[in-house]
């Protein structure tokens, strides 16, 4: 079976991201949330190039993360989307306008943005290090967050969805899962692995145990202290005792 992108696979997968950007535009949050980014608006530009580049159908392993980071999809729109790691490594290009409320302390620079997203430096530079360039590693995989929303404080700190309250949890839980069953049905993947334990829940609870196997790997975050300790051999070997990668 090819695994070259095919244009229509790409198209849905375009489809998909654009309506749950839409969905999830008009949800409203309290405090302690006062700011909330939505790159699939102010950012669509990369994240659709992004798809554009490596989207396509099949692939073998999704790796599913739980949201944007306020360095990495929140400023390129990317997955994990370290700006190094999307400027030079996949060679993107794209204009990353402002959200409408931006706040002071995690102002949006786009791919000039001199800030590094530890969490997508780790992640991609691991697959870097394993496949070479980014064609190589595309061929098989694919990288998704489950919630395209970033949430933060007055502070400027960095609030997850799983810390929300469950009234505002269920209406975009809800369209994040019809988007991330969208994806699953267009690449149809043998693995879903959970970047973190959050993920990986969210993807045993949608597909149940008729879908993809679904595994996991720690969480690179540096506020993950096992991630701190060599976080791509620990990432490595669990992706070699889920026989993920040899």
């Amino acid at each position: 079976m090819s695994r070259e992108p095919k244009p229509r696979h790409v198209d849905e997968l375009v489809a998909a991201a654009r309506a749950l950007g839409n969905e999830v535009e008009g949800l409203k949050f309290a405090a302690p949330v006062t700011h909330v980014y939505n790159p699939l608006d102010y950012a669509w530009a990369g994240h659709e190039a992004y798809i554009r580049a490596f989207g396509g159908g099949p692939r073998r392993v999704i790796f599913l993360g739980m949201n944007p980071g306020p360095w990495g999809m929140a400023q390129t729109g990317v997955p994990f989307g370290e700006v190094n790691a999307v400027r030079d490594w996949m060679k993107l290009r794209a204009e990353i306008h402002k959200p409408r409320i931006e706040h002071p302390r995690r102002l949006v620079l786009g791919l000039d943005c001199p800030r590094c997203e530890i969490s997508g430096q780790r992640l991609w530079g691991l697959f870097a290090q394993r496949f070479g360039e980014a064609p190589q590693f595309f061929k098989e995989h694919f990288v998704i967050n489950y919630c395209p929303l970033a949430f933060m404080e007055e502070s400027g700190l960095n609030r997850t969805p799983d810390k929300l309250p469950k009234a505002e949890v269920a209406p975009l839980f809800a369209a994040c899962d019809r988007h991330f069953k969208r994806v699953i049905d267009v690449l149809k993947p043998e693995w879903v692995i959970g970047v973190g334990g959050f993920a990986m829940k969210r993807a045993q609870e949608i597909l149940g145990p008729d879908g993809a196997k679904i595994g996991t790997i720690p969480h690179p975050s540096p506020a993950n202290p096992a991630a701190n300790r060599n976080w791509a051999e620990a990432a490595t070997e669990a992706l070699r005792k889920l026989q993920v990668w040899k």
